[in-house]
């Protein structure tokens, strides 16, 4: 599979891998920007072309029949975004009890124009005492550009201007919806 991965990736589609993914266990994975329901297909195939296993969460109604199963295989967990549950809790939870777990999101939360992420991803990666990876798919330059993996610090502010010094410029599918 990897091989045919790479083949579409590479060839096919002609894109371009800016930097490799690290070799951690456990981590948060941020992609941004998300402006496209392609963006999702992207991911499962660079996740196949760098051979990791990487896993993410969606919106219950996501994994309801007809396509459940199609999202539990491509290593999704659904949530509870009510207002009663704690997703930040729940996901610290499931890092403390595997032993590989990287976590993937668009931190933006949405597909449309954001002037701010959403701070969860941070959040988890602090309590979970695991570094962030930021990953950006950059259909500007038909590139996915994958950082260091750095680990929060005491100051929130000063670790979002790292993250939107790495994402400056990046162009997501719909290139006006994409974060600056």
């Amino acid at each position: 599979m990897q091989r045919l991965a790479k083949f579409i990736y590479f060839k096919i589609l002609g894109w371009k891998l800016n930097g490799s993914f690290p070799d951690v266990n456990k981590c948060v994975i941020i992609v941004i920007p998300h402006t496209h329901w392609l963006d999702f297909f992207l991911g499962l195939l660079i996740r196949k072309v760098i051979n990791q296993e990487i896993n993410y969460i969606g919106k219950k109604s996501l994994f309801k029949p007809p396509f459940g199963w199609f999202f539990r295989w491509t290593g999704g967990a659904p949530v509870d975004r009510s207002k009663n549950s704690n997703t930040v809790d729940s996901i610290v939870q499931i890092f403390n009890e595997r032993k590989v777990f990287r976590f993937a999101l668009a931190p933006e939360g949405t597909r449309k124009k954001v002037e701010h992420l959403r701070t969860g991803f941070y959040h988890i990666a602090k309590k979970a005492n695991v570094p962030i990876v930021m990953v950006a798919f950059d259909f500007g330059k038909k590139e996915i550009k994958i950082g260091e993996p750095f680990y929060p610090a005491e100051s929130m502010d000063k670790d979002f201007e790292k993250i939107h010094k790495f994402y400056k410029g990046v162009q997501g599918k719909v290139p006006e919806y994409s974060f600056d």
